[in-house]
């Protein structure tokens, strides 16, 4: 029963089992161009990656030069390991590189290049952790739209998490900032924005209490930190959220969401270079090579590196700013365009191009308007109800989007909801899933469960609304342990 990563039951379509001819390695090397046509048959179900049509994501920067140019980079460096930085100094000058043009727009810092915003959180809590250890277990304060690859990093680096609420306008609340730090508190964590919503937190307010209490404080940006800095360059109103705000001392950064780099790329920086070594991971314990990670995998491509480094350069501060310009014109229209749809609301004030429209008529539900947008070639992120948040959908906008044809598809999508109705989800249902003692089954077990409620993971089932709709009335750790499960399910073949 997917949410996060949207994994429709009928997208499995063609999977094969573990143990089924297809995935059995061939005896003698296959022909590149069969394996080419095969992968092309493979990704026939797959969301398309340019266009606009997918509002979550990818991000496409409409120039095709850039796009081509970053894949030969990314080739060019794709065999370049960068578990050893002597051995391929290449990676070193790239990163150095990377990280300075990051840290020249986001108030300054050292820094390290990462898979990804996860990858950034991580080593960022990793280096509050170790930089100010504490006498009891750590903690961080976290409001609840922060992203959860804080709560990821809290559960593989053994910290206790401290939940703040937002205000009605879903932004964090400091004075539960302020309530919530205690002696073991390590870490404190604002969004640039908040990706739900599109909201910025109250960075000053927040950091400046971090500080008055000794706690370091963290700023997610990973979604707003390459189109905040262009945008205020527009002379458009963004409040200090940097590094250059007293009393931030880390901020994670991806570049290959509005840097329009490959996949994966991210920085965070850290204003005392002492933190970001106590991110670091060094171990001498065993006869090998000696181990030092400045990220949290060992070997890995120098692809993604090189690819961001040419994106970057090939794109320029110009360009930054005219995608800017453009994709935050196109959300502010997109806005004004959902006043005009009967029934559909945007939630809070988005600072970025990051819109989140929620329906205030029961009969017109938003699952569903995912469902009929799908059926009309569009992609509309789905997200659930927590702590007071209704059910909505989630759009991010870039340089591509056509905000003309995404309201007349979110129009009509709507249109097509209202007539159909809300999800019919048999009434029991919700009360046997959350009674459910999943130990109990294995993924053979799981996957009869699924087709006895009519999802098929080899294809075919009901629509995604009726998934979502029985994920929304169920609390967020029975939510968790069913998509574990699907997830193992799904995988297993």
């Amino acid at each position: 029963m997917p949410h996060e990563h949207e994994v429709a039951p009928g997208g499995a379509e063609g999977r094969p089992s573990s143990g089924s001819a297809e995935s059995a390695l061939p005896e003698h090397g296959r022909p590149a161009a069969d394996l080419l046509t095969e992968l092309a048959r493979l990704r026939e179900a797959d969301l398309p990656v340019r266009g606009g049509h997918v509002t979550a994501y990818v991000y496409d920067t409409g120039r095709e030069a850039v796009h081509d140019l970053a894949a030969t980079a990314f080739q060019e460096m794709l065999e370049v390991n960068c578990l050893d930085p002597t051995a391929f100094p290449s990676i070193v000058a790239l990163e150095r590189r990377i990280v300075s043009a990051v840290a020249g727009r986001l108030g300054g810092g050292t820094g390290i290049f990462t898979s990804g915003g996860t990858e950034s959180i991580m080593l960022a809590v990793k280096g509050a952790r170790d930089a100010r250890p504490v006498a009891g277990r750590p903690r961080i304060v976290l409001p609840a739209t922060a992203h959860p690859a804080f709560h990821k990093a809290a559960h593989y680096l053994g910290l206790d998490v401290d939940h703040v609420p937002v205000d009605a306008g879903f932004r964090a609340d400091p004075s539960a900032v302020a309530a919530a730090i205690t002696p073991d508190t390590v870490l404190v964590v604002a969004s640039a924005p908040s990706y739900p919503q599109g909201v910025m937190d109250p960075v000053e307010e927040i950091a400046r209490i971090a500080a008055a209490a000794g706690v370091l404080c963290h700023v997610d940006a990973c979604v707003g930190g390459w189109v905040l800095p262009w945008l205020r360059d527009l002379g458009r109103p963004v409040p200090p959220f940097d590094l250059s705000v007293p009393g931030v001392t880390s901020i994670s950064c991806d570049l290959h969401k509005y840097g329009y780099a490959p996949k994966g790329a991210s920085v965070v920086l850290f204003a005392d270079e002492a933190v970001r070594r106590a991110a670091y991971f060094a171990s001498a314990e065993w006869p090998g090579y000696t181990v030092i990670n400045a990220g949290v995998q060992s070997s890995k491509s120098a692809g993604p590196l090189g690819a961001a480094w040419a994106t970057l350069n090939a794109v320029g501060a110009q360009g930054y700013r005219d995608l800017a310009a453009t994709a935050m014109d196109t959300a502010e229209r997109f806005i004004a365009g959902v006043a005009g749809i009967p029934g559909l609301r945007v939630l809070g004030d988005p600072a970025v191009p990051l819109v989140a429209v929620a329906s205030d008529d029961p009969a017109l539900d938003v699952f569903t308007i995912a469902d009929e947008a799908r059926a009309r070639g569009w992609f509309f992120q789905p997200q659930l109800a927590y702590q007071g948040i209704p059910p909505n959908l989630h759009f991010t906008l870039t340089g591509v989007s056509d905000v003309d044809a995404l309201l007349s598809a979110l129009a009509d999508a709507a249109k097509a909801s209202r007539a159909a109705g809300p999800p019919d989800v048999p009434a029991d249902l919700l009360d046997a899933l959350a009674g459910l003692d999943l130990d109990t089954l294995d993924d053979a077990g799981f996957t009869g469960l699924l087709a006895a409620v009519g999802v098929d993971l080899d294809g075919g089932g009901p629509e995604m609304a009726v998934v979502n709709t029985v994920l929304n009335g169920l609390p967020p750790a029975t939510r968790e342990a069913l998509l574990v499960r699907f997830l193992s399910a799904l995988y297993a073949g």
